[in-house]
């Protein structure tokens, strides 16, 4: 029986994946690494701070530390989504199906927890998710299901109970991982990939989530 909902954020529930785009151009091109959009899009759902390490190992830059670059990142996508609150199609729809089913509601993302919560606030969304929780300090983020793993635990549920919504590969491995239904909804340029057979449902918009694809 399903007992509980773990949603994603990034791409999910906010469409600030563009914003992370842009917030990693303008900071590490400033510091001289050769980075393009398409590599920022290649590593959507991986940890920033994995990202950024990533680049110091192949590209050092002088100055700023890993840590500090990440923040600097990090305060420039919190900047653009409090300026521009870009919620996802269907957000409020699939709460509003999760809590009617009578559904514990809690989030599970590999961005660091202040983002989250000033995410949720800009969105107005807060009082809807039980419980946060992040990948920051984790040692693996996504797609290892740790993250995954101590949602379930945190909410007193076995992870089969419980039902994740994601939107990229990475977390779609993460919650498989962590042996949860899986609910998919893709970028739309990527609808069409294969890899997201191994999901349980895949939806276009969380516009077409129903009561149905809630059951166990």
């Amino acid at each position: 029986m399903i007992k509980a909902a773990i949603f994603d954020m990034d791409g999910l529930l906010v469409d600030s994946e563009p914003f992370w785009q842009d917030a990693q151009l303008l900071v590490l091109q400033e510091l001289g690494v050769k980075i393009s959009r398409q590599d920022t899009i290649d590593t959507t759902g991986i940890r920033i701070d994995q990202i950024v390490k990533n680049y110091y190992k192949t590209q050092c830059w002088q100055g700023p530390t890993c840590e500090q670059v990440c923040e600097m990142i990090l305060d420039k996508v919190i900047e653009l989504v409090g300026i521009n609150k870009p919620m996802m199609p269907g957000v409020l729809h699939a709460l509003r199906l999760c809590k009617e089913a009578n559904l514990k509601i809690a989030l599970a993302s590999s961005s660091p927890m202040r983002l989250i919560d000033a995410t949720l606030k800009a969105l107005d969304i807060e009082e809807w998710f039980e419980q946060r929780y992040s990948a920051e300090h984790l040692k693996y983020g996504k797609p290892h299901p740790e993250v995954y793993l101590n949602a379930a635990e945190g909410l007193g549920l076995d992870p089969k109970e419980c039902i994740a919504f994601e939107d990229f590969f990475a977390g779609l491995l993460a919650a498989k991982s962590a042996q949860m239904k899986t609910i998919v909804v893709p970028e739309h340029n990527a609808a069409t990939k294969e890899l997201w057979v191994i999901s349980d449902i895949k939806l276009r918009t969380l516009n077409e989530l129903s009561a149905h694809n809630l059951a166990p």
